[in-house]
């Protein structure tokens, strides 16, 4: 049997990790992408065709903002924001992460 695909593993968790990244400030897609690259020691690599869609999908669902601003070089980028609605959803996404993980915790204990 081979390792479980990193997307696999992103299924189910990738909003609140985006979440939880924009629960330390603004940062624009690839800075998202790299601050989860970085604080997993590249375990996680979140791809642009995963990321935007996710992103997107949490503008229409009112848990982020988006504005356009400058990048440290100059460019402009779409920058994102934890909304007060996204910071509830991202306290709902831990507390059913924290249940998903004790319950295969008691199944690999006990199995």
């Amino acid at each position: 049997m081979t390792a479980p695909d990193k997307s696999e593993i992103l299924r189910g968790t990738l909003d609140m990790l985006v979440l939880k990244t924009l629960s330390i400030g603004s940062m624009h897609g690839y800075g998202i992408a790299l601050h989860l690259r970085q604080v997993t020691n590249d375990a996680l690599q979140v791809e642009e065709g995963t990321l935007y869609p996710a992103l997107y999908r949490m503008r229409q669902r009112g848990w982020i903002k988006a504005e356009w601003k400058q990048t440290p070089n100059s460019q402009r980028a779409r920058y994102y924001s934890l909304t007060a609605t996204g910071r509830k959803q991202l306290a709902e996404e831990r507390a059913g992460f924290a249940q998903a993980l004790a319950a295969i915790e008691l199944v690999m204990r006990n199995a």
